[in-house]
């Protein structure tokens, strides 16, 4: 539950232009853009946006026990009697102002994390770790750009000592304002890949993009980084304030690095130099994903969390759905879903993770990768290195991006160990449903956008 924030503080950090009310000591104990979400003394934030605009919900959300609201609109159509209003130039904006108001009133330790994969598992394995010696609130789902940071900082419940921010982007700009927002004590980048290279134009503009995280970073604030990327210290901005610089990875001379891995099907061990006495143990597959662990490590071991207990909380940390889960079809194949979301990195990590595994026949089902650009058939034809015919029997491939890929591989799958199918679900069904045997494994991962997510859920039930 948030800190009840009064109304007059409101009025006074969302740089109100004017505002009605008869009671200035109102306690607003809830915000929400939502208005089916309002609850009794909610402060409702009619947002405008495409071809939705919040300020037409108003009465519903006076209904629901709005007692206060953010009003951009025409002043002559805010409601008069029943609810305060703050009039303000841009809804959102006030909203981000608010965010940051809460943030320091609450004055948690802040945690930022980006990256181009691997944020919303790094969030959650932050998180679960430094549960062991704090009170931690986190990006819930999605909830990681302009909209969802703040809204998850004003879901910060009044006793949060470490609040764990997931920060999203698909353009220059937007992680520097969720930065600014947030104003993180520690910020992580996971990695630099191939996404939203469409607006990005080339790793490097990646890699400037998601370095903004550091505008926002707080003095002696510390920033954890992988230490196999020269881009970091290449595109790194001059930031004016201290930092302490931390860096991850697999070569002894990162700050903290993993060494001896041992993959399974639903788990991976691995140890670290932080506590080489314990062997580590996360619940997923891919050593990607042990890099992901080691940011989450690096947090602890930066703010002083026990370093047994850490590791021991880290291994009951559950994945977000959708990425890299174990499910079953309805023959009775083990089913991986991760078609979530998809680079060609990640794509390259978790093909070659699922090559390693023992079935007695693999199957990949891949959709399109979506944001890459003038390069996109390049990248979608490199991922023919990743797959190897002895290793992933059938492949399956889905998407108008995918032809490049479908186009690659012909020299080495034959034609019935291969499927391409540009657009319709349902053929791309039927043929698995015909192939799949109970005996069999079947790995499918895609960006969001292509919606394999259909085709899981189909093979899902019978």
């Amino acid at each position: 539950m948030m800190k009840p924030i009064k109304l007059m503080d409101v009025v006074k950090h969302v740089y109100a232009i004017d505002y009605t009310a008869k009671n200035r000591n109102i306690l607003v104990e809830n915000v929400e853009f939502d208005s089916r979400k309002i609850t009794p003394n909610s402060l409702f934030v009619p947002l405008v946006g495409g071809a939705t605009d919040g300020h037409d919900y108003i009465q519903q959300a006076i209904a629901n026990g709005a007692i206060a609201t953010l009003w951009s609109a025409d002043p002559a159509l805010a409601p008069s009697d029943d609810i305060a209003v703050i009039f303000v130039d841009d809804t959102l904006e006030a909203f981000q102002k608010l965010a940051n108001y809460y943030r320091h009133l609450i004055d948690p330790i802040v945690v930022g994390i980006t990256g181009s994969n691997g944020k919303t598992t790094t969030k959650d394995m932050t998180a679960m770790t430094l549960t062991a010696k704090y009170r931690v609130h986190k990006t819930e789902g999605n909830y990681n750009n302009e909209i969802g940071l703040p809204y998850t900082l004003l879901k910060m419940p009044a006793d949060t000592q470490v609040c764990v921010c997931e920060m999203g982007m698909s353009g220059f700009g937007e992680i520097k304002l969720l930065s600014e927002i947030a104003q993180p004590d520690i910020a992580a980048i996971t990695l630099i890949g191939e996404s939203h290279l469409e607006h990005l134009g080339t790793r490097a503009g990646i890699a400037q993009a998601k370095l903004e995280i550091l505008h926002g970073l707080t003095e002696n604030g510390v920033f954890i980084y992988p230490g196999n990327e020269p881009l970091i210290e290449s595109e790194m901005p001059e930031v004016e304030r201290m930092m302490y610089l931390r860096s991850f990875g697999f070569n002894p001379n990162c700050d903290v690095y993993a060494y001896d891995l041992v993959e399974e099907q639903s788990q991976t061990f691995f140890k670290t130099n932080v506590d080489n006495n314990v062997t580590c143990v996360i619940p997923v597959l891919g050593a990607y994903n042990v890099s992901n662990a080691l940011i989450a490590l690096s947090v602890a071991e930066v703010l002083d969390v026990p370093m047994e207990q850490a590791i021991f909380t880290l291994s009951q940390f559950k994945l977000t759905a959708n990425r890299l889960e174990w499910l079953k079809t309805h023959h009775g194949a083990d089913l991986l879903n991760d078609a979530y979301n998809a680079s060609p990195t990640s794509m390259r990590a978790v093909l070659q993770t699922f090559s390693t595994l023992d079935a007695s026949r693999k199957i990949a089902v891949l959709g399109d990768i979506r944001e890459l650009g003038e390069n996109s058939a390049q990248f979608h034809s490199e991922l023919s290195a990743s797959l190897d015919p002895s290793k992933i029997e059938k492949v399956y491939l889905f998407g108008t991006k995918m032809r490049a890929l479908y186009d690659t591989l012909q020299t080495k799958y034959s034609a019935e160990h291969l499927f391409y199918e540009e657009s319709n679900h349902e053929r791309l069904i039927e043929a698995l449903n015909q192939d799949v045997r109970s005996t069999d494994m079947v790995l499918v991962k895609s960006s969001f956008g292509t919606d394999l997510l259909k085709v899981v859920e189909t093979l899902r039930r019978k």
